[in-house]
């Protein structure tokens, strides 16, 4: 039973406003009292031109961290890195079981494992369909849809009301793995009553319908019978029906398959031992693919997004040890570009090309279709749901606000966008933004947890764009220079070099020594030298002086 004081919330901290780091907070009860769970944890990647030397990019959630004796559950929707990717690195904060149905939990142990708390921490499986009670959230497990075994849909039940969160979804009549999505039972969530649904908005922008791996099994299969040479095909690992596709095209074309990649060995595993890819062919190890002939042999790579140091970018240039593609070959990108990835992936294809190796895409072929649900798809699932409140979530903010406003042409009473950090309470009474609380991102730095905003990456990008200057002037105990000045300088030509020794020497001759005055100096060294840099280059590079005492 609900009291007068109790509120449900939702408090997004990761994937409001941007595709990934999925990171979704449900609070209920009292402002002083609530109590929590978390659905999904996930991450982003780095990138290079953004985060230089940055592999992941997590949710800081230190808000939700203060309180964590009152965070119930970390609930996963399903398998895929930006919705489980953070559990190992973040759980240490929250310390609370993790439910998941048995792909995803067995994925989740291999995070944990790697994280070195396989010890501390075993995901509890849910069973497909199964039910969970987490103190004021009854949670039912709906199967539905997507690009990975296992997607659920959560329909989280609590005194105030009904949310339905979709995860990420789409309608596909013939998914190839798993059922298709049961229309009757998201009709009857429906006619129970709905409070709010909190839904995917990849595609928002996107007409139509998604389409099925069913369609895209035959597209593949012709295209794949008329290769000749090496046949390598890139896609997402977690696809396992796309993998099992390729698999079985590879077979009825007289191809035997090898993989190449961690991840697609890693999810292989996981599908076989959680009942899937039953009937998937004997694969080969690399080297002995590498002995059959170029017509005999498929391979299923990871780095169809250009990732530096999976195995088709190693392919590409080269460098890898048992696997490499010439002229008569062909590459298949059975995949999508993600958005930001665009140059990286373009230029993996250029380096493919001057390999003499064929590079087919989505642009000529039909060898893709995409995990989340396009505009005809939403609006079928808000036909069956019904909700007073539509809270689209998982899409950059146009997409977002693109997918509210398709709910309200749909008649839904309130679609509200909000962003990460904003507390929306769903009830009692209309949907609202009663509190904004501290958020932000953290980065894997190696094996270093560092807050986004200590400005690391900033500092890089700086050096990487303009280089750097190092300046140390040697200074006696009356504060006299005692010396000449030694410079270090980084990624600056040696024009501009010459000009910034002459710009250094020529403060340095010209300063009146003053006790205690070694910080100005030392400033008017860095701007002269700047400044001389600037004059000929037209960029400022990163400078450091330095004062020895001699």
């Amino acid at each position: 039973m609900a009291h007068s004081q109790d509120e449900l919330v939702l408090l997004p901290l990761g994937g409001a406003g941007e595709i990934g780091m999925n990171f979704n907070a449900y609070g209920f009860g009292p402002p002083d009292a609530r109590k929590w769970i978390v659905v999904d944890c996930g991450v982003l990647f780095g990138r290079e031109s953004d985060t230089p030397g940055v592999d992941v990019i997590m949710p800081d959630i230190g808000y939700l961290a203060e309180m964590a004796q009152d965070v119930l559950a970390i609930v996963a929707t399903h398998a895929h890195e930006d919705h489980i990717g953070a559990i190992g690195y973040l759980w240490p904060q929250l310390r609370c079981p993790v439910y998941a149905t048995p792909f995803t939990a067995r994925l989740i142990e291999d995070k944990l494992r790697e994280a070195g708390l396989d010890e501390r921490l075993r995901p509890r499986v849910i069973p497909l369909g199964g039910k969970l009670t987490l103190g004021p959230f009854a949670i039912e497990f709906h199967s539905i849809t997507h690009s990975i075994p296992e997607p659920n849909a959560l329909v989280i039940r609590t005194p105030l009301g009904t949310v339905l969160h979709t995860g990420d979804w789409k309608l596909d009549p013939d998914p190839l793995i798993g059922e298709a999505t049961d229309e009757a039972a998201f009709r009857k969530i429906g006619d129970e009553g709905v409070l709010a649904m909190v839904c995917d908005s990849t595609n928002a922008l996107v007409q139509g319908h998604s389409g099925s791996e069913a369609d895209v099994k035959k597209g593949l299969s012709d295209l794949i019978g008329t290769l000749k040479g090496r046949v390598a095909v890139t896609a997402f690992a977690s696809n396992v029906a796309r993998l099992d596709t390729v698999a079985k095209a590879a077979r009825a074309h007289g191809r035997q398959i090898a993989l190449v990649g961690r991840s697609m060995h890693r999810i292989t595993n996981a599908a076989r031992e959680t009942g899937y890819l039953k009937d998937f062919p004997r694969v080969l190890d690399e080297t002995e693919a590498a002995q059959l002939p170029p017509s005999k042999v498929l391979y299923l790579c990871t780095g169809s997004q250009g990732e530096q140091r999976a195995a088709l970018s190693r392919i590409a240039v080269g460098d890898h040890p048992n696997v490499s593609l010439g002229p008569g070959d062909a590459v298949i990108f059975s995949s999508r570009i993600i958005p930001g990835n665009d140059v990286t992936i373009h230029e993996l294809h250029n380096k493919l090309a001057a390999l003499g190796v064929e590079v087919l895409t989505t642009e000529d072929h039909f060898v893709h279709v995409s995990g989340h649900p396009a505009r005809e798809e939403l609006a079928e699932m808000y036909r069956w749901v019904r909700p007073q409140i539509a809270v689209p979530v998982h899409g950059e903010l146009r997409h977002m606000a693109e997918h509210a406003r398709l709910a309200r042409s749909l008649q839904v009473p309130q679609a509200v966008v909000i962003e990460n950090g904003l507390m929306l309470r769903l009830a009692p009474g209309r949907a609202e933004i009663i509190d904004e609380v501290p958020f932000g991102r953290i980065h894997l730095d190696g094996r270093v947890k560092v807050a986004a905003g200590a400005g690391l990456t900033r500092n890089r990008r700086a050096l990487a764009y303009a280089g750097f200057i190092g300046i140390t002037l040697a200074l006696d105990q009356k504060g006299r220079i005692a010396g000449e000045p030694s410079l270090f300088l980084e990624g600056i030509p040696e024009i501009v070099q010459t000009a910034v020794r002459e710009a250094v020497e020529e403060t340095v001759r010209r300063h009146n020594p003053k006790k205690g005055d070694d910080e100005a100096l030392k400033e008017q060294v860095r701007r002269a030298a700047r400044r001389a840099a600037n004059g000929v280059w037209g960029k400022k590079p990163v400078t450091r002086v330095e004062v020895v005492w001699v």
